[in-house]
Order: C-alpha cells, then sequence, then structure tokens
C-alpha cells in the first residue's frame, strides 16, 4: 500500500472528499463525469509535472471556491505529501512533505507515478511530438532531473528559433553560446531517453505474446546524442536553419518506435484494439520499473471496460503480482468482479465519494 487518507480540498467538482482504508487494488465507480477522473489527476500531481490532464494550474480549483485547492495524501511511513494552489497565488503550485514546502520536483523523493487514459489511445497515430511528451513523462517518472534538463533545451532552443528568424542576421557569439546550452541540455535529455527505452525493452523482451500484444521499442534519435557533437552539427546547419526559420537538428524531433513483435508491423498500422495491447504493455512494464526504487502509483481510467474477460484477468492477475498500488476507474463494478472482493471500492456521485462494503 502506497497511499492512504487522501483529501481533496475544492479540487475540480469535489469540494471536500476524502478516501480512507485503501488497498492494492483500488476502484472508483461511477457515472460520467461524477468525478472519478478528477481523483486520478489529484493523485497524479503528487508528483512532477502537470498531471495526467497536462492541465493548466488555473483550471483545477473549483469553480464554487476560492481559487485555490489542496490534494494531499499519507505515505507508507507516515510521511504526509501535499501540493495544491494557494487563493492568492493562482499561478503558482506549491508542494509540501510532512508540512515543509518542498520544489515540485521533491515529490519524486517520496513516489513514483505512472497513468494510463482513454487520451493516450490516440499516441500511435499523432504526431511525433506526443510520443516525445509520452516518453519523457516516463523518464521523469524514473529520473526527476530529467524535467530540469528538458526545460533548459526548450528555452535555449525556442531562443536560438528567434534569432534564427529574425531578418538581421544573428550574433555568431550569441549563436555559439545558445547552441552550447542547447547542446549539453540536448544531449542529456536524449540520453535519458535511451536509458528509458533500453529499461522498458528489456522488461518487454521477458513477456509472452499473449494475451497481450507485445510491442518492441527502438530510439530514433533526432540529431547526435553527445553534446560536442551536437553543437558542431548545431554550428555548422546554421544557414539550412535559417532558410527553414527552425532548428532542423536535435532531441526536439526524436522519434520512439513501436512495432508488434511476431507481426513486425509498426503500431500505426495495427488495429485499435491491438494498439491499445501495445499501450497496456508498455505502460506494465514501465509500473515494474517503478516499484524497483519508490512507492508506486498506477493510475487506470477506463482500462477493463475495454478489454474482453481474458484480457481483464491476465491484467488483474500482472498488477496483483506487482508491488504498485492501483487505482481503477469504471461506470459500473461488473469488469472488476474479479478484484472487487480483495479491493477498497468507492462510489462516487457529482464530486464525493461512499465507501463500498
Amino acid at each position: 500500500m502506497a497511499l492512504d487518507r487522501i483529501t481533496l480540498t475544492n479540487f475540480r467538482n469535489h469540494p471536500e472528499t476524502r478516501l480512507a482504508g485503501t488497498a492494492q487494488f483500488n476502484l472508483l465507480v461511477g457515472e460520467n463525469g461524477a468525478g472519478k477522473t478528477n481523483i486520478l489527476e489529484a493523485l497524479s500531481l503528487l508528483a512532477p509535472g502537470r498531471g495526467l490532464r497536462r492541465a493548466a494550474l488555473t483550471d483545477l480549483p473549483s469553480q464554487s471556491g476560492d481559487g485555490g485547492c489542496a490534494v494531499s495524501a499519507e505515505l507508507d511511513g507516515g510521511v504526509q505529501l501535499g501540493t495544491g494552489i494557494r487563493p492568492n497565488r493562482p499561478g503558482r503550485r506549491i508542494a509540501r512533505a510532512s508540512g515543509a514546502e518542498i520544489p515540485a520536483l521533491g515529490l519524486s523523493e517520496w513516489l513514483s507515478i505512472g497513468w494510463l487514459t482513454p487520451a493516450m489511445d490516440r499516441l500511435f497515430s499523432e504526431g511525433a511530438g506526443a510520443r516525445r511528451r509520452f516518453l519523457d513523462r516516463l523518464v521523469l517518472a524514473l529520473e526527476p532531473g530529467h524535467a530540469k534538463n528538458a526545460a533548459r533545451m526548450e528555452n535555449a532552443l525556442r531562443e536560438r528559433n528567434r534569432l534564427l528568424g529574425e531578418l538581421a542576421e544573428p550574433d555568431p557569439a550569441w549563436l555559439e553560446a545558445l547552441e552550447s546550452q542547447l547542446a549539453e541540455a540536448g544531449a542529456l535529455v536524449a540520453q535519458a531517453r535511451v536509458r528509458l527505452v533500453a529499461a522498458l525493452s528489456e522488461r518487454l523482451a521477458t513477456l509472452p505474446e499473449a494475451p497481450f500484444a507485445r510491442p518492441e521499442l527502438a530510439y530514433q534519435p533526432g540529431g547526435p546524442l553527445n553534446a560536442a557533437e551536437l553543437a558542431a552539427e548545431l554550428a555548422s546547419t546554421r544557414r539550412r536553419d535559417r532558410a527553414a526559420q527552425r532548428t532542423l537538428t536535435g532531441p526536439h524531433r526524436d522519434e520512439l518506435l513501436v512495432t508488434m513483435a511476431g507481426k513486425g508491423q509498426p503500431a500505426s498500422a495495427c488495429s485499435t484494439g491491438e494498439q491499445k495491447a501495445l499501450l497496456i504493455a508498455i505502460t506494465l512494464a514501465h509500473a515494474d520499473l517503478l516499484q524497483d526504487s519508490r512507492p508506486a502509483l498506477l493510475l487506470l481510467d477506463e482500462v477493463a471496460a475495454h478489454l474482453d474477460p481474458l484480457r481483464r484477468t491476465a491484467l488483474f492477475d500482472r498488477l496483483r503480482a506487482g508491488r504498485a498500488q492501483i487505482w481503477l476507474t469504471g461506470t459500473e463494478l461488473a469488469p472488476f468482479e474479479a478484484i472487487a472482493a480483495e479491493a477498497s471500492v468507492w462510489r462516487v456521485r457529482d464530486g464525493s465519494v461512499e465507501r463500498q462494503g
């Protein structure tokens, strides 16, 4: 058990929601719009980043509240984790551990969180940017420093593109300084992605090809992985990039390639059901990595409803064998019959919860 005594205050449609007596499996059951996913989103914010919806901070507080909101939970060992927004500081998120304010990145020292939502079903049909964001979220759960490196890379990239787009010839010294920053941070970002793909691939290689389709992963870099080599390439392609008015080399052009093992078929060409199975397999392999070091949560939004009974049983068996605390949502209890007796179950209605059983 990772988290217990969870409280949501003025968060989305939850004015004051408390969940206690958690188990390895935790089921949130209710009609669409009741607030089930809002609870998962609140839990996802007990880790660095923007949560499973990537929402703006101003969207999180309840419309009927004072502009602030809070999420707190007790971790094994009695550590109290919390995050939220003060009413007078709507654009700033605060985080706490046992009452002491900490950087949001500090939350990752206590807890690792992964998730799978219906919005992610489009991952293999969207552009490469969606897969880079997915990859970075997986890296961040394992390597908290990745967020700082990614931010430095994005800032340097944005400034370089701005200079390349100006009418006047950019100052070479200023470009060189920006390219040095971009190469240093970008190489760290790319190398972290490489490590993550290698670790996931190792876990996935041990899995059978049924009942879930087994994915094979490949990392396609958008430029050199070495900082010095990347800086040299950026310098040598200034004329080309100036004509394009954007940087055409670097980790911002990386791609995650996913193939269905056995068929050798790209995920983008697989059926909707096969793509879902591939995504579940990647999520479960990542959950295995998460629980190796810190207490881990796995948030699965509406995942069981889209699986046949055979795959549901296989999913629950895989989850039961791990050490992560699992949170699942559904509109009815029937798909969860195989785990209902061992789970904590809450009925969610209009932003409130009622413990079942």
